[in-house]
């Protein structure tokens, strides 16, 4: 499955006097299997993109192609798209509603229909997904676990749904460093095992870089660029000037060229720019 957005455009308060374009004639393709990193500063439609995808937002113009369906014409059944699609919003742990963790991951299941057989399957597979021991926390309080480990739950519960297509609007966001990686490392397990459509949204440029297949960059609700990481992170200063950052292992690298050092290509983590500086030290 693959998603293709032609000239989507969202107007906020259309006709009145705070109007204001949210994005404009945003054109992209994401292909199966791919992880689409997003980024751009505060305010440049990464949200409201994300947000059209499962049809929460709808368009003023321009179509959503998921599959073979364009979820932007009428009579199309939108219940049925978002089973498709999971979007897991920042601080998902604040959805937490049910008195265990298990009950928690099974709501979204159980409004599918599915069997009490296959919920329980899905709710054991979902939260082993996310590195978490169901047995050993199935019964305990959601409420009762770390940060970390609650939004690791949050997110079991879209996982469980078993989406296409799955949106992690900034996962990461206000965890210590530990909870940071493991939470990358779970986004990593969940699309080598599902092998499904990822959109991350960040402002963390080191994780998109390392993540990413794709990289689309927002900027005033257009989108200005559309490339693999390092096509897109060797712009370094057209970035800047968005006010976006590269990520620490380019702008070394960056610095090291201006004083003479021969580094070819992108380093897009600090590993490559060790490993490249290294040869060139030999």
């Amino acid at each position: 499955m693959s998603i293709e957005v032609r000239g989507l455009t969202h107007i906020y308060s259309e006709g009145l006097p705070h109007e204001s374009i949210a994005i404009e004639d945003v054109t992209f393709k994401a292909e199966a299997g791919q992880l689409v990193g997003i980024i751009g500063h505060t305010g440049s439609g990464k949200s409201t993109l994300m947000q059209h995808l499962n049809g929460l937002l709808k368009p003023k113009s321009g179509t959503i192609v998921i599959g073979e369906t364009d979820i932007t014409a009428d009579g199309v059944v939108m219940r049925d798209i978002r089973r498709k699609i999971g979007l897991v919003f920042q601080y998902p742990e604040y959805q937490l509603f049910e008195e265990t963790v298990a009950k928690d991951v099974a709501f979204g299941p159980r409004n599918l229909g599915l069997s009490e057989e296959e919920i329980d399957a899905r709710i054991e597979e979902a939260v082993e997904m996310v590195g978490l021991d169901y047995h050993a926390i199935k019964n305990v309080s959601p409420f009762d676990l770390s940060g970390g480990q609650k939004r690791r739950v949050a997110i079991a519960g879209v996982i469980a749904m078993k989406p296409e297509v799955l949106i992690l609007d900034e996962p990461t966001a206000g965890l210590n460093p530990k909870a940071h990686e493991d939470i990358l490392e779970m986004v990593k397990t969940i699309h080598r095992n599902e092998n499904n459509i990822i959109f991350l949204v960040s402002h963390n440029m080191n994780d998109i870089a390392r993540m990413s297949d794709k990289v689309l960059v927002m900027d005033h609700g257009k989108l200005v660029m559309d490339g693999t990481p390092e096509d897109v992170f060797s712009r370094g200063e057209e970035l800047k000037a968005m006010g976006l950052d590269v990520p620490d292992s380019m702008e070394i690298v960056s610095k090291l060229k201006a004083k003479g050092m021969d580094i070819k290509g992108a380093c897009l983590t600090m590993d490559e720019a060790a490993d490249k500086i290294a040869e060139i030290l030999k």
